[in-house]
């Protein structure tokens, strides 16, 4: 039978609608099942990319015996970690707390008030390594349910109280300064891998957030070493196995510091973060090879991640079918020499294996391995190299394809928006701007809908029933406000204030601290509140970005009053735990610069927008238009004049103005930070 599942728009709860599981969703009738039936509740979290969740699912939430005791004695919940990340970062909390680590997929017993008292990730069918077998678990769950109830609710009442005197201060009086950001930089030197590029051992991450940050510092200081860490890091990245060498696109992290084996999972937030990175790193230095990635991810994104709507799914997999019909990892990925031979003859095979780094021991399981470019300098026939990448891409194609999320999270489509725009206002590529505008448009007609609040998810065009938290708003804001300045439509800068009005009157507390759910929304044991940027800008540092920038195309006091509060964590946090506070950082960096304001009264597309765009000053905001119109469009535009009939700019910062100015050499000089 089909549980209640099979109504839901998420791919990961639609994975499981036809378990012998007899699944809710989360929601007020799950909780009053288990109060009426007198059970507990189970809450299985997880995502449709996520290897574990399938592996457990496949061994326990397909088992018919084990599915009739969970029916019988619990009430069995599934959430989507990625529409209802507010439920999942508050129980992770509670997980991390008592057990000193997270992951998924998560388990989680609750009582019928939502409250948790037993935790854990995965479990195996049979006990193994010292850990208990999932039926275990379930059995000694109901019994001490049963047998020793006043236990449970005792544990649970604790981890309630607990976790609520954890509630965040704002994190510090008054913004970042030097002293802060200099100690953000020492703690970064110290963790950086000199010998691979990226911070800490393995898994290693892409750090595309502190690699803005890094770009952003080097452009205000000239700090050297700032973009020496930056740049060696984005090549190794560019050259390992985390690269899809083939297709463009980034997997979601190393399992090893060389960044040889990846977790090949690709993720629409690490490919949006990460292209428009590179855009910037090419803006920064001209490096040809961060111009590649840049484009090639941006291609990548938009043919293998785009819907039939314009929107962005959400992941592909990391396991597909293999020759031999089994669901493994990595299989659409990795070649073996006899499969190179096979797809481009023994001489270009040969060819291929030395240079994507193939060997016949393999880097990957069974004698695979991932393609990389290995470190040598060698003179390569550039010609040759571009066949052979098609003649194996093409071959690849034939192969059986990862599983693709198709559901649009609107976060991930504002970072997405903001790296296309850029990139393809860079590099001369309108399809990408178009492509982001696309997006943005369906993020306005589906996930905005009437009243100007967001929703979370859509599928297949039809938006979902989860609210937006707040870096739904902070992300998609951003986006907006990279579409504006790249097209010059003013419209993109009105919807991203109608956004950021919904955080000031719904998301901020006292003293510029932000929460990750509205006022308004659903409460649950704890409101979250996490603002250290992990895998995405947290949506208090993303906020705090959208924010500052808004604030400097239209004057608004209290867009910038709220900007600077909630960079008070960023005080706190950069001399502490710089690696997780990256887009914190590049905001405050922005806030130290001014940021700049750049009008140009010019046609958009002409030369001194470009030069504006491709200006270093961190965070620096641009609009361009021309005619009596474009100061309604874009208040910066007001009052700006051309001089002597000639396209001008006017750059201004801390309520100062530079003399204005018809010569982009001119201009660039004043923008390159």
């Amino acid at each position: 039978m089909a549980n209640r599942l099979a109504q839901t728009t998420s791919p990961y709860l639609l994975q499981h609608a036809d378990n012998p599981v007899d699944w809710w969703p989360w929601s007020p009738e799950a909780f009053e099942e288990a109060r009426k039936r007198d059970v507990p509740v189970l809450l299985s979290v997880g995502y449709a990319s996520c290897h574990w969740c399938h592996v457990m699912a496949h061994e326990s939430f397909e088992d018919e015996s084990v599915a009739a005791y969970l029916n019988e004695r619990f009430v069995a919940v599934k959430v989507d970690r990625e529409e209802r990340p507010d439920v999942d970062a508050v129980y992770m909390e509670a997980v991390q707390a008592a057990t000193g680590h997270g992951g998924w997929p998560m388990t989680v017993f609750l009582t019928p008030d939502a409250e948790p008292f037993y935790f854990g990730t995965y479990f195996p069918p049979e006990p193994r390594h010292g850990s208990p077998s999932f039926q275990q678990v379930l059995e000694g769950v109901s019994a001490a349910w049963t047998d020793r109830r006043e236990e449970v609710a005792e544990v649970a009442g604790r981890i309630v109280a607990d976790l609520a005197g954890r509630s965040l201060a704002h994190g510090g009086e008054g913004v970042p300064g030097e002293a802060e950001i200099a100690q953000a930089l020492l703690g970064l030197t110290r963790e950086y891998d000199e010998q691979h590029g990226g911070f800490g051992g393995a898994p290693k991450f892409p750090p595309a957030m502190v690699v803005e940050f890094l770009l952003r510092h080097y452009a205000r200081t000239g700090s050297e070493g700032a973009l020496q860490m930056a740049a060696d890091t984005c090549s190794a990245m560019a050259r390992g196995g985390i690269y899809d060498q083939l297709g463009g696109g980034f997997a979601r992290y190393s399992v090893d510091r060389e960044w040889v084996v990846p977790h090949f999972e690709k993720m629409l937030y690490d490919n949006a973060l990460l292209c428009r990175v590179y855009a910037h790193l090419w803006r920064t230095t001209g490096s040809a090879e961060a111009r590649r990635i840049a484009l090639e991810t941006a291609d990548f994104m938009v043919r293998e991640l785009r819907t039939a709507e314009g929107g962005f799914a959400s992941a592909l997999d990391a396991d597909s079918e293999d020759r031999q019909g089994k669901h493994v990892e990595g299989a659409f990925y990795v070649w073996t020499p006899a499969q190179l031979r096979e797809v481009l003859g023994e001489e270009d095979g040969a060819f291929a294996a030395a240079y994507f780094g193939v060997t016949e021991e393999g880097t990957f399981e069974e004698g695979a391995s991932v393609l990389q470019l290995s470190g040598e300098a060698r003179p390569v026939d550039a010609g040759r190299v571009a066949d052979v990448r098609a003649r194996l891409l093409a071959a690849r194609e034939e192969r059986p394809r990862p599983g693709r999320d198709d559901k649009v999270v609107a976060a991930w489509n504002g970072l997405a928006i903001a790296a296309l725009a850029e990139t393809g206002a860079y590099f001369d590529r309108p399809d990408l701007v178009e492509r982001a505008a696309e997006a943005a448009d369906l993020l306005v007609r589906v996930h905005l809908g009437e009243v100007a609040r967001l929703t979370r998810t859509s599928k297949d065009g039809r938006a979902g029933t989860n609210a937006g938290v707040l870096e739904d708003y902070g992300d998609v804001a951003e986006g907006f406000l990279a579409l504006a300045a790249v097209t010059g439509e003013g419209a993109w800068l009105e919807f991203a204030g109608f956004l950021l009005d919904v955080v000031l009157e719904q998301f901020t507390g006292e003293g510029g601290q932000l929460y990750d759910t509205a006022h308004e929304a659903e409460k649950l044991i704890r409101r979250p509140q996490d603002p250290t940027d992990s895998a995405t800008p947290a949506g208090w540092t993303a906020a705090a970005g959208a924010l500052l920038s808004y604030a400097a195309y239209t004057g608004s006091e209290a867009h910038r009053t709220a900007a600077e509060g909630a960079l008070g964590v960023v005080k706190a946090l950069a001399p502490r735990a710089p690696r997780f506070i990256g887009w914190g950082l590049a905001v405050a960096e922005a806030l130290l610069d001014g940021p700049r304001e750049v009008a140009v009264a010019g046609p958009v597309g002409g030369e001194l927008h470009r030069t504006a765009l491709l200006g270093r000053a961190p965070g620096a905001v641009v609009a361009a238009g021309e005619g009596p119109g474009a100061g309604a469009e874009f208040p910066l535009l007001v009052d700006r004049p051309l001089v002597g009939g000639e396209p001008t700019a006017y750059v201004c910062r801390h309520f100062v103005c530079d003399a204005p100015t018809t010569d982009a050499g001119e201009l660039a000089g004043k923008l390159g930070g």
